[in-house]
């Protein structure tokens, strides 16, 4: 399905760019892990275009043009760009997919900041949770309720991220945290920007951060038991690797400004054993109630799209398609705006 080569391309780019994910894809099946490879390597590659390149805007367009290209058949001669192509066309990928996690770097482009944290949830259910949706459909998976539940996976692992790098975000001019946790802080935005601080403050939020995250970990385990059966220590690993990355935080007081949350090889290690047991307990143990629970309103437009529910889908794809688009054109802007200045 996948050139060799291009594969062991994108290998090579998640082993140096995603030390987690690439803990965690070791134990899952060959016929999931090369393609889920190829994927993070496409996403890994579009979310660093954006999140480190000088032109931002001018990334998510290219991107914008490579989906284009890829969901054509005729994908841009690189290796991501070709083992996703071979991936769209092997796997059914429904397009809404790739263009959430487009729209979320499209916010990340022009600095959008979020007023409350279903905002933030919005936000990690494009550039986290389509991903997601996305293995999902890689394992064959299209059943809504566990859809739902990797959708929270994906939540909680982005607001993870999110905890861990307050403090470097807001080096870089960026802020993830709601903006009414700050007001109700009394901390002025631009003032938190100019000179962040782990103060009692911040460190309550990042607290309430990881206790949602934490719900939401709590909450994914009961999907991975639909998952085949081959697949679901890989996740669990995933699930537990990064719900790791919060008790480093926590046991750095809840300070991610002047520290940065790291966990060690043993303990990924150790965390990938406790995932074997978990995996295994779900042959054994009844399912859980809590995989019926309705998805998050942020993801729900997500699972339609991945479980093809053609009803729903359709009366929504409009909607999402001019949300898209506007935040596009709102970079075309600002790409014309900075091509004037320079001159």
């Amino acid at each position: 399905m996948i050139a060799p080569a291009d594969l062991e391309h994108c290998r090579a780019v998640i082993r140096t760019g995603s030390l987690s994910f690439h803990a965690a894809s070791k134990l899952l099946p060959s016929a999931v892990r090369d393609p889920a490879l190829a994927l993070y390597a496409f996403c890994r590659l579009a979310d660093d275009e954006v999140d480190e390149g000088g032109h931002k805007g001018r990334a998510v367009l290219d991107l914008q043009d490579r989906l284009d290209k890829a969901y054509a058949g005729t994908p841009r001669n690189a290796p991501e760009d070709r083992a996703f192509c071979a991936i769209i066309e092997a796997f059914d990928m429904p397009r809404a997919l790739p263009e959430a996690l487009l729209e979320g770097l499209a916010w990340d482009a022009v600095e959008r900041r979020y007023d409350t944290l279903s905002g933030v949830r919005d936000y990690s259910a494009r550039v986290a949770s389509a991903v997601g949706a996305m293995m999902c459909v890689l394992m064959r998976v299209r059943d809504p309720d566990a859809l739902a539940r990797a959708c929270d996976l994906g939540v909680a692992m982005q607001l993870t991220n999110i905890a861990r790098d307050v403090g470097e975000d807001a080096r870089m001019g960026r802020i993830y945290l709601p903006l009414d946790w700050l007001e109700e802080a009394g901390l002025d935005p631009k003032a938190f920007v100019d000179n962040p601080r782990a103060s009692p403050e911040v460190k309550r939020m990042v607290r309430k951060l990881l206790a949602e995250a934490r719900r939401l970990y709590i909450r994914s385990e009961s999907g991975i038991s639909a998952l085949p059966a081959s697949a679901r220590t890989g996740i669990f690993a995933a699930r537990y690797i990064y719900a790791g990355i919060g008790g480093a935080i926590a046991k750095n007081g809840h300070d991610s400004v002047t520290r940065r949350a790291r966990t060690t090889k043993a303990q990924k290690l150790g965390l990938i054993g406790k995932a074997s047991l978990r995996a295994a307990a779900t042959s054994v143990l009844p399912r859980s109630p809590v995989i019926f629970a309705q998805p998050l309103p942020e993801v729900r437009f997500l699972v339609e799209a991945a479980a093809q529910n053609s009803a729903s889908v359709a009366s929504k794809t409009q909607t999402r398609a001019a949300a898209l688009l506007d935040v596009l054109a709102e970079l075309k802007a600002q790409e014309t705006s900075r091509g004037i200045a320079a001159e």
